[in-house]
């Protein structure tokens, strides 16, 4: 089988099990997403749909399956993962015993929607922005050398909620419900210790800021005053306030190792606690790594409640990056970053079929033998852009894979329905008779 039969096959068995009707037009819909059409369209639905020759009642039907089909993205994910389970091409990552899952909120930008509350923190403009954004939970492992990430969990936000507090504690509480106890949950700087103790999860690796000091679940006694409550500050990096250098604690113990022919160095300090926290047994504790690699002018601070070694926390933690790819996939392969939709559902549901559509793609990039892009390609990767180009080139009319028997058009009576104007015209509610 090529590449188109294999995208073909993919897809059908992806949404056979939705209702039928739906499943033809979802079957549609993603191939127009992974062949790139709203690159040209530039975000529009219907002529990305008609570009890829489909006729005009198959155009809005496609496009009603999408809007109000009878789907969730709950249910695709969870295909897709069994999906990816049973080919046996995709190995799943363990350090230390621990599988991890990568956590991350991503956005799709909206300037102009009108009505729309919720924004997203934009790096480059220094300001947050009118955006839907969307909280993503995936399990990492590799496909040949690429390390590839099957999301799990797509969260949704409120999109008449201005901040982004209900979006984190929503993930977060997914997070702490799905974690098994081969676990550990992977997140960047972007998310704080005290929002992970909050909901409760129990095993977790997350970046902290470099200014990041925390306290020791030990009292020092105090012999000539009150006795103490707090135990002492602890300061992983050293600092500058001012004029005035403030040094790091020392610590507890140091890792030294080699890798790639580099020297890594990992300091440690252990039995701590946030610094508001007072001394105590019940306290929730935590070790503190801060990752030294001759790569990079700053060392990598990382938080774990499990006392791992620093190989593990390096690697757990650079296997965050994969979920990265999602989005990144969705927005600038599948072509996703302009959309023209403005109903909330749907504002809702064409990220999350284009973040879906993403990952299948980058998926089957990396399985199927790698695809030039001419005869001056000599050398090609195995990159969803390449099988993307290669699926916009076929006619999807004439595709040659035929598809299971149940994804097809549902023979559903509507000639009785009115149309055009009269089917969505207003009419005046018709009132009973008053009693004489």
């Amino acid at each position: 089988m090529n590449h188109v039969d294999i995208t073909s096959q993919t897809l059908a068995n992806l949404v056979k099990d939705l209702p039928i009707g739906t499943n033809s037009a979802l079957y549609q819909f993603f191939w127009m997403l992974m062949s790139g059409r709203l690159h040209d369209s530039r975000g529009a639905l219907f002529p990305a749909l008609h570009t890829m020759g489909l006729p005009d009642d198959e155009v809005r039907r496609s496009w009603a399956g999408f809007r109000y089909g009878q789907w969730d993205i709950e249910t695709l994910l969870l295909g897709w993962s069994e999906h990816v389970k049973e080919q046996g091409e995709w190995q799943e990552h363990r350090y230390a015993g621990y599988r991890v899952k990568a956590v991350d909120i991503t956005a799709f930008w909206r300037p102009t929607l009108s009505g729309l509350e919720s924004k997203h923190y934009d790096a480059e403009a220094d300001r947050a922005l009118p955006a839907v954004p969307f909280g993503l939970i995936g399990r990492v492992g590799s496909v040949g050398e690429q390390r590839f990430v099957v999301l799990t969990d797509i969260v949704r936000t409120d999109l008449q909620e201005a901040g982004e507090k209900q979006l984190v504690a929503n993930l977060l509480k997914r997070v702490a419900d799905g974690l098994e106890e081969d676990e550990l949950a992977v997140f960047d700087a972007g998310f704080h210790l005290q929002q992970l103790f909050d909901a409760e999860i129990e095993r977790y690796v997350v970046r902290l800021a470099k200014n990041f000091t925390a306290r020791r679940n030990v009292l020092v006694p105090n012999p000539l005053g009150r006795p103490t409550e707090y135990g002492e500050l602890v300061r992983p990096l050293a600092r500058t306030y001012g004029d005035k250098q403030i040094p790091a604690t020392s610590p507890d113990r140091t890792e030294i190792w080699s890798a790639q022919g580099l020297e890594i160095r990992v300091e440690c300090w252990d039995n701590l606690v946030l610094p508001e926290c007072k001394s105590g047994p019940d306290n929730s504790v935590f070790h503190v790594v801060a990752i030294y690699d001759p790569r990079f002018e700053e060392p990598l601070l990382l938080a774990c409640p499990l006392n791992l070694s620093g190989d593990a926390l390096r690697n757990s933690y650079r296997d965050r990056w994969p979920i990265e790819q999602a989005p990144l996939a969705a927005k600038h392969m599948v072509g996703a970053d302009r959309q023209f939709v403005s109903a909330p559902e749907s504002c809702q549901r064409l990220p999350e079929l284009s973040l879906l559509a993403g990952s299948i793609l980058t998926y089957l990039a990396a399985t199927l033998p790698p695809v030039p892009t001419g005869f001056w390609d000599r050398n090609p990767k195995r990159t969803p852009g390449r099988l993307r180009h290669l699926l916009a080139l076929a006619h999807f009319p004439n595709l040659p894979n035929p598809l299971p028997g149940q994804i097809r058009k549902k023979a559903s009576v509507f000639g009785h329905l009115p149309k055009g104007i009269q089917a969505h015209r207003r009419q005046k509610p018709i009132l009973a008779a008053s009693p004489a």
